[in-house]
């Protein structure tokens, strides 16, 4: 919409009567002058949208300070929400930091004391049946793939994957007190 130069010298006035005053009352409640300076330029683009009859205004300044008011509340209502957004994420971060850190003390202090991890763990494995740890020493010991596994042993890749699925069920079970260490040389 194009203005009339009536209207641009009413608005041009308008503007320059008031846009220091609305600035410093923004400033005064959004702290960052650029929050201010943005909230106030939105209301006189607003202003300059819609073209308002400011000589229709019995009080001007009064409908000004309305509506930079309700711009600052809604400011500094989303400003509070982010801050507490953010505090939120902050804090379950620095829990899962403090689990993960206790997680890597509890298992230098259990595991490398653990003189015989070798043993219990080929213990597991041996303790499965025969064609279960066969599949899994190919796949996890010697880093075949499933389908190279399947075509060796001439069996489906569907029953590698059951035999597998077998094999991870039963060593956890095996080294449930040792799940971190199940974890970290077969998962």
């Amino acid at each position: 919409m194009q203005a009339t130069p009536i209207y641009k010298v009413q608005f041009e006035k308008v503007y320059l009567s008031f846009y220091s005053k609305m600035n410093r009352f923004a400033r005064q409640y959004v702290i960052r002058e650029e929050d201010a300076e943005n909230i106030v330029q939105d209301i006189f683009f607003e202003l300059w949208e819609k073209q308002l009859e400011f000589t229709s205004f019995v009080n001007l300044n009064g409908f000004l300070f309305m509506m930079l008011k309700n711009r600052c509340i809604d400011f500094l209502r989303r400003k509070t929400l982010e801050q507490q957004a953010a505090e939120e994420i902050q804090s379950e971060y620095i829990r899962t930091l403090r689990l993960k850190f206790e997680s890597l003390e509890a298992l230098d202090n259990k595991f490398l004391n653990e003189s015989n991890i070798d043993t219990i763990i080929q213990d597991a494995i041996e303790s499965l049946p025969e064609k279960c740890r066969k599949i899994f020493v190919m796949n996890k010991l010697e880093g075949k793939k499933q389908k190279v596994i399947a075509h060796e042993l001439n069996i489906s890749i569907n029953t590698v994957e059951s035999q597998m699925a077998i094999a991870y069920k039963k060593l956890k079970e095996a080294l449930k007190d040792y799940v971190l260490l199940f974890l970290f040389f077969f998962v």
